[in-house]
């Protein structure tokens, strides 16, 4: 069998492990020299592979690609940047066969979600009709854990330990306060359509009075009235009330409380600011002291306390998809098997990229109290495993150490450049 280069990128939003993705599939490429040559990495992601901008990861030494499992954002640069459909434009996949083949690129490894699933579909199904060789395997990355087929998505078990965490510690403060200052406390977490991220908020109290007071749902219509009336029924039993918000927050008619009247790369509307405007109902309707924060990137990124299940089922998908791709499997991603809820065990399996490219999974209806303001046991239960354990990185000068690389681009071959 002929010895074929690797094609490795990351797409989409990054998080605190998709690095350790990144380390599975060199470090086991590294093993097997004899069917795979050199692992490219895209330079921010697919679009390195239309600009022929290839990253030589055999450049870099086995201490610094183990650093990747400890280090966050995307090492070779990611971007949200979403091929188009072959029937609207076949010149971009074109180029990437044109740029696989003049770099000898047999492997197709790509990882993130749902739009880099259904990438990593159609340049198989192109790469077939062209009759060029190449395996294409997905690897699962999104903190939104709404990637079907799979029963967590790495990425969302550090995010959610992260927003579990800063739930607990900002609702002790708040709750020392309250007499005297801040009565609401609003979190905005991420969460477009799937409210998984805002539902790990309520893994930090259990039982009557425990903060979250409140999380809000995208899956569950946003009712202004009813919202109000919880926040200061709330107060008036509790002293304080704490809130975790989805920014996908919708009303019944699917407009988004927090719509920024734009649209990002992929072509889905901007969001942001949802806990101010629910800050400003408070403060207009019930005149509570207010405070309000954004989680933002630092949900994503903090590697710092990481989910030790998290870390290993990153690792694990990339290590699978090289495996997969070594014994001749096509068009797959690597999915997460739940064995046994308690104790936890969980196994690798595997989807049909065809199936998993732009679906949604979001949550169960019984995952939901019946008001629509907390998660059940049922939620407790799915998502405990997934948090637990503690993998924290290296420090240096008080300071986490992250992975210093080369990111060397290999000299290009092709004599045309490609305009984005």
């Amino acid at each position: 069998m002929a010895i074929k280069n690797a094609f490795y990128a990351q797409s989409g939003g990054v998080t605190a492990v998709i690095n350790a993705s990144a380390c599975g599939v060199i470090q086991t490429a590294r093993k097997h020299p004899d069917q795979i040559g050199k692992v490219y990495a895209g330079r921010n992601g697919i679009i390195g592979a239309l600009k022929e901008e290839l990253i030589d990861t055999s450049l870099e030494s086995d201490d610094a690609i183990q650093a990747l499992i400890h280090t966050p954002g995307g090492a070779f640069g990611s971007c949200r940047y979403k091929l188009k459909n072959i029937s609207e434009n076949q010149r971009e996949y074109e180029r990437l066969i044109e740029v696989f083949r003049a770099h000898d690129i047999g492997y197709f490894f790509y990882n993130g979600g749902g739009d880099s699933q259904d990438t990593a579909f159609k340049v198989s199904q192109l790469a077939e009709k062209m009759g060029y060789p190449i395996t294409c395997i997905g690897v699962p990355k999104t903190v939104d854990n709404d990637l079907p087929f799979t029963d967590c998505s790495p990425g969302f078990g550090s995010v959610a330990k992260y927003i579990a965490t800063s739930t607990l510690e900002a609702s002790l403060d708040i709750k020392s306060m309250c007499d005297t200052s801040t009565k609401v406390f609003i979190l905005e977490v991420m969460g477009r359509h799937a409210g998984w991220i805002a539902a790990s908020g309520g893994l930090a109290g259990e039982g009557e009075g425990q903060p979250p007071h409140i999380i809000l749902f995208p899956e569950v219509a946003f009712d202004r009235e009813k919202f109000l009336a919880r926040v200061d029924q709330c107060v008036k039993d509790y002293g304080y009330c704490v809130v975790v918000a989805s920014e996908g927050a919708q009303y019944e008619d699917g407009h988004f409380v927090a719509d920024a009247g734009a649209k990002d790369a992929f072509g889905h509307t901007q969001l942001g600011g949802v806990a101010p405007a629910l800050a400003n109902m408070v403060k207009q309707a019930l005149g509570h002291k207010y405070h309000w924060a954004v989680a933002d990137y630092l949900q994503r990124s903090a590697r710092h306390i990481a989910s030790a299940t998290d870390v290993e089922q990153a690792y694990a998908v990339g290590e699978a998809a090289v495996e997969m791709a070594l014994t001749g499997k096509q068009a797959l991603m690597p999915t997460i098997v739940r064995e046994q809820a308690s104790p936890y065990r969980w196994s690798i399996g595997e989807a049909n990229l065809s199936e998993v490219a732009n679906q949604e999974k979001k949550m169960p209806i019984h995952y939901i109290t019946d008001d629509g303001f907390a998660i059940t046991q049922d939620c407790r239960d799915y998502m405990k495993p997934l948090i637990a354990g503690e993998n924290f990185p290296p420090f240096e000068g008080g300071l986490p150490k992250v992975a210093k690389l080369k990111n060397q681009l290999v000299e290009k071959k092709l004599k045309t450049d490609f305009e984005l």
